[in-house]
């Protein structure tokens, strides 16, 4: 038995369900775009990185906890072939060599946190592609399917060919980009956390150098 009302609620589901398909489909090919200009950066970035090797990490690491000054130190920070921003952090801990053990500390723990959260939020976007590709890949498939059975039912193959069509394009679709969002997200987090961990062992090297001043 149908309860009164059903019909037009059902009716109100049916139309608001028929209605995101196009919005469906344009996310979709938006996060396509994006996927592979973000796995093109990653290819870029891997071909043009150099990080430190762990020879010469060891041999940076001496260098600055023999140091004798600040210059000196800034100097083999400068000339070692760490990424910029390593340089840069680095560098302002050098500088504010001369105020207090715990405030130098505290303040080389803060720049290390807002460089791991710059590096994070590169690795946002992919993030959530990661999740809502196949999301959308899913909504693609179930929402043509309605349209389809119903023709079916009318013994309109066409029609269900068609919604099929969708149906399975876009789960092909969503599937690649939550796939590649993932790689694209592994690695660089990968990246990202090995040179923290650099930054973090020179900063504390750097600290104690300066501490025995």
């Amino acid at each position: 038995m149908i309860i009164q009302g059903t019909e037009t609620l059902t009716s109100i589901i049916h139309i608001f369900s028929e209605s995101l398909l196009t919005p469906v489909v344009v996310l979709l090919v938006v996060s396509g775009v994006i996927t592979i200009l973000t796995l093109g950066g990653l290819i870029n970035e891997y071909i043009s990185r150099k990080p430190i090797n762990s020879r010469d990490l060891e041999n940076l690491v001496r260098k600055i906890s023999f140091s004798n000054n600040v210059d000196q130190m800034k100097n083999e920070i400068v000339n070692s072939d760490l990424f910029d921003y390593q340089k840069e952090v680095l560098t302002r801990i050098a500088n504010n060599y001369d105020i207090g053990c715990d405030a130098r500390k505290a303040f080389a723990s803060e720049l290390i946190s807002a460089e791991e959260t710059r590096l994070i939020k590169k690795t946002n976007k992919t993030d959530i592609l990661v999740r809502v590709g196949p999301s959308l890949g899913l909504l693609g498939t179930l929402i043509p399917l309605g349209p389809g059975l119903a023709a079916l039912g009318t013994g309109d193959i066409m029609t269900l060919a068609q919604s099929l069509t969708i149906a399975f394009d876009t789960t092909v679709t969503g599937l690649t980009i939550g796939a590649l969002a993932y790689i694209v997200s592994k690695y660089k987090k990968q990246w990202y956390e090995t040179e923290l961990i650099d930054l973090e062992t020179l900063a504390e090297a750097e600290l104690e150098s300066i501490n025995n001043w």
